[in-house]
This record gives structure tokens, C-alpha cells and sequence, in this order.
């Protein structure tokens, strides 16, 4: 295993490049908590730094709730950190005490250094124009030529409920104001779409996202091939903008036994690597842990493969 915190679990992460240094950032909750369950309403932001992706040293935590009464009070949840006009910007999910998690919205933070970190706050909620509240959350950001795009786990307005599962899409000047945008993929195979992060491997553009085995819905499973089963998989495009679709199956991460959840990859040392966190052991018992770097590559097919004999 990479990282496995003694005291806390650890689960949803993204990274910072900074020179030769890695910084994952993460969610973590006590294991003192008992039922795994309840982290998300405990979740803080931790932080760790790597030169090889396996050996972490942990740093101060980043960020803990808000103050009483902002939008991010009870809890913040999964990110992303992109730089900025010399700082370092963090866009991430809160929810809050007073809404009992009940609502979703996207908050800025930013540092000069990745320690120290400012709170901005809530810079972005669900347009109903074309979501379906309260999913709003997990932003992944990047800078394009005419400021910032962000993805994000949504569900569309309309179709059956539990396939109402789509990319949620914002576009951005400055990342302090956002226009929510249609989504970048269609409704009819998940109930959600967790985590997504876009890259282009392969000769394609593809958006991770990690779904668990209840998420599929059913005329999905009514498909040949199809099975409810955890782990991470991806959508493709020829474009940047897509449209995204589901091109096959097999997902790129979906052992049975040891699921690797919210998977990211990061090129690093001129190659690209999949990382994802454990979500449980062989006898079933919640893990919580960061899982090794697998190289991602283009599989024969057109599309990606995972080579466990690669190591960085």
C-alpha cells in the first residue's frame, strides 16, 4: 500500500504538481468513528507530499469545516487545485450543518505555498436549468485557453432516477465567477458519476469517473455484458467538449474484491499513472487506504488498459 493512515481513513484525493514534488491532497476521517459510514460528515482535507508516489510524508491538514454558518460548516469534500496569478486555487465541495449535508456547492480556497490556505467562499451551486439538485459536487478544474473549465458529479433533470447520472460541466474567467454550462455527457447508465477527471491517453480524450455496484441502473444491467460492480471506469470523445459516451464494458478498474475507487492519473517521470484508494480488504472490512501507482496505457482496442508490472 502507498499511504495508510494509523488513525484516519482515507479516501477521495487529487494532486498539485510542484517541481519535482507530488502533493496529494485527500479525505480523511477518523477511524475512531467506528462506522465507516459516517466520514462524510466528519471529512476534512489532509495533505502529503511524494517524489516517487509511494513514499509520503504527511503535512498539515489543509482544510477543516468552515465557520459556523457558511455553506461549508459541517464538511468539505472532494476537489481540485489548479495555480492562478501566482497562487494556487482550490475548488472544492461543502456542505453544511444547517442543510444536514443535504445540499451540494462548490467553494474556492487558495495558498501561496500549499500549506496556508485562504477561504474565499461558495463560488458555484447546481443551475436547475439542467441539474437535478442536490448532486453538485467532486469539481475537477482546468485551465483552457479562455480561462477554466470545470467537470462535476451531477444529475440531469429529467429520465428515469436512477440513470439521471451525468458530467456536469462551468466555465470560469477569473475561478471566482462561474456560469453553469450543459452537461458533457448524456443520462440512462448510473445514478451518479463520481470523481471525474479528464485527460487525453490513447488518441482520445476520456473522463475517469467511479461508480459503485448500486449506481448502475437498470436498463443498463438489462445490457448484454452489463454487471453492477464498483470501481472506476471512463468515458470518451474525439473532442475536448465531447459529447462523452461510454464506449465499452469493461472498466478500467473494477476488481470484484478490492475495488480502486475515485481513481486519478498523474503523469509523472514521462509516464502516466493510475492511482485509486482501497475500499475494502479480501474479508470485506473497510479499508480507507491509498492504493500503489499502475502505469495506464493504450490498450489495443483504443482504449485504456492498466500494466500492474510498471512501476515509476
Amino acid at each position: 500500500m502507498t499511504l495508510r493512515l494509523p488513525d484516519r481513513w482515507l479516501w477521495d484525493f487529487w494532486f498539485a504538481r510542484e517541481g519535482d514534488d507530488v502533493h496529494v491532497f485527500y479525505l480523511q476521517a477518523p477511524r475512531a468513528l467506528g462506522d465507516p459510514e459516517l466520514r462524510h460528515v466528519n471529512a476534512t482535507i489532509g495533505h502529503a507530499v511524494s517524489r516517487d508516489l509511494r513514499d509520503w510524508r504527511i503535512l498539515p491538514d489543509a482544510l477543516g469545516p468552515g465557520e459556523p454558518g457558511a455553506f461549508d460548516d459541517l464538511a468539505t469534500w472532494t476537489g481540485s487545485i489548479v495555480e492562478h496569478d501566482g497562487r494556487w486555487m482550490l475548488l472544492y465541495t461543502g456542505v453544511s450543518r444547517a442543510e444536514g449535508a443535504a445540499a451540494q456547492r462548490i467553494g474556492l480556497a487558495s495558498s501561496a505555498d500549499l500549506l496556508r490556505w485562504e477561504r474565499h467562499g461558495m463560488v458555484l451551486e447546481a443551475d436547475p436549468r439542467w441539474y437535478e439538485p442536490p448532486a453538485w459536487r467532486d469539481p475537477w478544474v482546468e485551465a483552457r485557453e479562455d480561462g477554466f473549465e470545470m467537470l462535476l458529479t451531477a444529475r440531469a433533470r429529467s429520465g428515469p432516477d436512477d440513470g439521471r447520472g451525468v458530467i456536469g460541466r462551468a466555465r470560469s474567467a477569473d475561478l471566482r465567477g462561474w456560469e453553469a454550462l450543459p452537461p458533457v455527457s448524456e443520462p440512462g447508465a448510473f445514478l451518479h458519476l463520481e470523481v471525474p477527471q479528464r485527460v487525453h491517453l490513447g488518441g482520445a480524450w476520456r473522463v475517469l469517473f467511479c461508480v459503485t455496484a448500486e449506481d448502475h441502473a437498470a436498463a443498463r444491467l438489462a445490457q448484454p455484458g452489463a454487471r453492477p460492480q464498483w470501481g472506476t471506469h471512463y468515458l470518451t470523445a474525439a473532442e475536448r467538449d465531447g459529447p462523452y459516451r461510454l464506449d465499452r464494458e469493461e472498466f478500467l478498474a473494477g476488481d470484484p474484491e478490492d475495488p480502486l475507487y475515485a481513481g486519478r492519473v498523474v503523469e509523472h517521470r514521462g509516464g502516466w499513472w493510475f492511482m485509486g484508494w482501497h475500499v475494502r480488504d479480501r474479508g470485506g472490512a473497510f479499508r480507507g487506504e491509498l492504493g500503489d501507482p499502475i502505469a495506464v496505457e493504450p490498450a489495443a482496442d483504443g482504449g485504456l488498459c492498466l500494466n500492474r508490472r510498471s512501476a515509476p
